[in-house]
């Protein structure tokens, strides 16, 4: 078996509304988008997910073999595949509702060739799923990284106290977490986002802490200190998948600089700021690609030749 990531969560169909009144259809979820960056930059990742035995799911299917992404034994599982609807405004950012279903299919594990585990969004909070997620992710720091994004959907999570408790119960389990400044200002208001990443770090023990400002950049916090780095300028058609097609490229440039893996987990505690700096260059290039054009739509590895 290839060593590989794996993405646990959830791939559905987007449902998109535009501003101007249009309506498109397509694949999406925010593991299946991380995944699929992943396999788009030549990694091997694979997907556990729960995809139902219709026309949405097949076209799900399809779209991430055509990037190279595999689904576990199980993930045809659900009953129906599920959908998100995408209400965009005029500045292309998108709102959610959502119609779903959630469940870590049967057998879903890390092995010794799992580098890393990556989980999140919907998946870590969602029940039955949720829980499933949460006991493979305890499992599998003793072979492998584990990555978790946040990405908050408030319409599936409740009140924002109890879920912070709950988003921070698997920070604890993480070494590498990427978050909007957004989601936190949900999670935490009232307190900088920059100072809960510090927690997350100094209190709760991740090694990388990755907040995300949109159009202002990307700060990452290590035990050792903080690295900054702007956006590249570039025209937004929408950020659908942005935020999961930074993270993509996250655990792509880990993978490059040998820091996944539960044997590398104390380099990555001591990862020095050049690496953080190239680290967010690499991501801030592949999610700009990904909103200057519609949908979570995240680049090729040839087109990030210049990058």
């Amino acid at each position: 078996m290839a060593r590989h990531v794996l993405a646990v969560g959830e791939a559905l169909v987007d449902v998109v509304h535009r501003a101007d009144g249009s309506r498109s259809e397509h694949p999406g979820g925010s593991l299946a988008n991380v995944a699929l960056t992943l396999g788009r930059l030549g990694r091997e990742a694979r997907l556990a997910t729960w995809l139902g035995p219709d026309e949405r799911g097949d076209a799900v299917r399809g779209w991430l073999a055509e990037s190279g992404v595999t689904t576990t034994p199980g993930s045809d599982g659900a009953e129906r595949t599920s959908v998100a609807q995408a209400t965009l405004d005029a500045a292309g950012s998108a709102t959610y509702e959502f119609d779903l279903a959630w469940r870590v299919p049967p057998g879903a594990s890390a092995t010794d060739e799992t580098l890393a585990v990556h989980t999140g969004s919907i998946a870590a909070v969602l029940e039955p799923g949720a829980s499933d997620v949460r006991a493979l992710v305890e499992t599998a720091r003793a072979t492998s990284t584990i990555t978790y994004d946040p990405n908050a959907r408030p319409v599936l999570m409740g009140e924002p106290t109890a879920a912070r408790a709950q988003v921070e119960s698997l920070v604890r389990l993480s070494d590498v977490v990427k978050v909007s400044d957004e989601d936190l200002e949900w999670l935490a208001a009232g307190t900088a986002p920059l100072d809960v990443a510090r927690s997350w770090v100094h209190d709760l023990g991740a090694a990388l802490v990755v907040v995300t400002f949109g159009g202002d950049g990307a700060t990452a916090v290590t035990r050792s200190g903080e690295v900054h780095e702007a956006s590249r300028p570039v025209t937004v058609v929408d950020t659908v998948g942005a935020g999961d097609s930074f993270m993509g490229a996250l655990l792509d440039g880990l993978w490059s600089s040998d820091l996944l893996g539960a044997d590398r987990r104390e380099a990555l505690r001591t990862i020095d700021a050049a690496t953080v700096e190239a680290l967010l260059g690499r991501c801030a290039a592949v999610a700009a690609v990904t909103v200057s054009r519609a949908g979570a739509n995240p680049p090729w590895s040839h087109e990030l030749e210049d990058a």
